[in-house]
């Protein structure tokens, strides 16, 4: 300690600080016990922590320089990623047009607070499966309970969010964009319900793969929109989405599916363009001509009749537009007719297991769950929010000759331990959302995206446009 210098010293407070105020932060005090460890390495130098500075083998010297490096750039990351920030790289159009696929973003974990970690043990930067090994990533032994640190605020309307997929805490491998709920509910279908759909996954692991449990950390990364707040009663009617009655603003660049009947000639990618259409979605949105039954559904009539008599019809296309393109197409003078998708092609919609008759465009009024409010147990309740009660609040419920059971006792009400969001996706006909698989509860909340660093354009090469330099340093707001 008498050794130590002027500089040691600077240097050991200034690190000792930094530690002190994480931990208030973090609210672990045990971790102080480490500051002796950090003591010895600036000052008292019990532990030779740097003898491998003086080995006389070069190449000792050499590798254990590497190996020191390798060891702090991998806690460095493994704690910004937990705390500060994390990358993320849109995979899907469920946010398009606001955020694109390619837009790779700084989520900032401080602005809703960071979790404390629910799997502590796992390695930087991988979610759930280690590239390349196919193994997990993470340690499932301990697993600490939920805990938020503070932040610069909360979530609010409009905000878009990075959150953990509620449904996928349950996924078969080799179907892992499918939650598990729904592609059991498939399989029923499929099956004409004479097994459970469950079962069969389960049983058929060689088909659909191995089932495992994911615990709330490491399931999927999802980025959507937050449209309704906890306490709110959110309704859809005719794409429109309502809160508490009144009509929401719409985001600016909100996509729909439509149904576009051209004046009699192909388009081709520069056309498609025009409009703002991606070339996957112009590619998968080509109707066939031989499929006059669709034609005839949407009300399509023959274009004219060819020279053997028979009926034709123009190429019809089922593509995504924002208002602005469809306005631009109406006067465009490329199109016959255009019709909005209708509630026909959106399939389930959530609770997959309970009927209420709502659709994807016409859905509600559901009432999205407060924390500390409580609800009637009566049998639309119970299907709208088992998932909470049981899932994500960790509670057994079972109904026995009517009467309900959270945990061994009788219940006839339920009351809310966290706060829930219904998130969408500005591709309204193109997002799998919260009008899928239900509420997304505060715990699998991440962060939330403030700046795309780099957008690549996967329908151009790398240097005929793939770099889109105008969404560079872009700020993500609410739009």
């Amino acid at each position: 300690m008498k050794k130590a210098s002027t500089s040691q010293w600077i240097r050991f407070g200034v690190a000792a600080l930094v530690y002190t105020l994480f931990i208030v932060w973090v609210g672990n005090f045990w971790w102080l016990l480490l500051l002796p460890v950090i003591f010895d390495i600036y000052i008292s130098k019990i532990i030779p922590w740097n003898k491998w500075k003086y080995s006389k083998n070069k190449s000792v010297r050499k590798l254990a320089e590497w190996a020191d490096a390798i060891l702090f750039a991998l806690i460095a990351v493994y704690f910004i990623n937990i705390y500060i920030f994390q990358n993320y790289k849109i995979p899907s159009s469920s946010l398009e047009k606001t955020l694109l696929v390619g837009d790779f973003l700084f989520v900032s974990k401080v602005s809703y607070g960071p979790r404390v970690p629910n799997t502590p043990l796992s390695f930087p930067l991988a979610q759930h499966t280690m590239p390349v090994l196919d193994t997990k990533s993470y340690i499932e032994w301990p697993q600490w309970d939920y805990r938020r640190l503070r932040g610069f605020g909360n979530v609010q309307r409009y905000d878009i969010v990075v959150f953990n997929f509620p449904a996928g805490d349950t996924v078969a491998l080799n179907y892992q964009q499918t939650d598990f709920y729904s592609l059991s509910r498939q399989v029923e279908d499929e099956l004409h319900y004479t097994v459970s759909g469950s079962q069969f996954i389960r049983s058929h692991e060689k088909q659909f793969g191995k089932v495992v449990y994911r615990p709330i950390d490491r399931r999927e990364n999802y980025v959507k929109r937050c449209v309704g707040m906890p306490g709110d009663s959110l309704q859809i009617i005719d794409n429109q989405v309502y809160i508490d009655g009144k009509a929401l603003k719409n985001p600016r660049k909100m996509q729909l599916n439509y149904f576009v009947e051209t004046t009699g000639s192909r388009w081709n990618d520069k056309t498609f363009s025009l409009f703002g259409v991606s070339r996957d979605d112009s590619r998968d949105g080509t109707i066939s001509p031989q499929n006059v039954q669709l034609f005839q559904m949407l009300g399509i009539t023959p274009a004219g009749t060819d020279a053997m008599g028979q009926y034709y019809y123009n190429p019809v296309y089922r593509i995504p537009l924002t208002q602005e393109a469809l306005d631009k197409l109406k006067k465009s003078g490329y199109a016959r007719s255009i019709m909005v998708e209708s509630d026909y092609f959106g399939g389930q919609v959530y609770p997959i297991n309970f009927d209420l008759g709502w659709t994807r465009d016409n859905y509600g009024p559901i009432w999205i769950p407060k924390k500390g409010a409580t609800i009637e147990l009566n049998e639309k309740n119970i299907a709208l929010y088992q998932r909470c009660i049981v899932n994500y609040e960790h509670n057994q419920m079972k109904i026995e000759n009517g009467q309900v059971f959270i945990n061994g006792e009788p219940a006839n009400t339920y009351t809310f331990m966290y706060d829930y969001y219904w998130m969408m996706g500005d591709n309204r006909h193109k997002s799998a959302d919260s009008r899928s698989w239900g509420f997304v509860p505060e715990d699998h909340v991440v962060g939330k995206p403030i700046l795309i660093w780099l957008s690549l354009d996967k329908d151009r090469s790398l240097f005929n446009g793939g770099i889109r330099w105008n969404r560079i340093f872009r700020f993500v707001g609410n739009d």
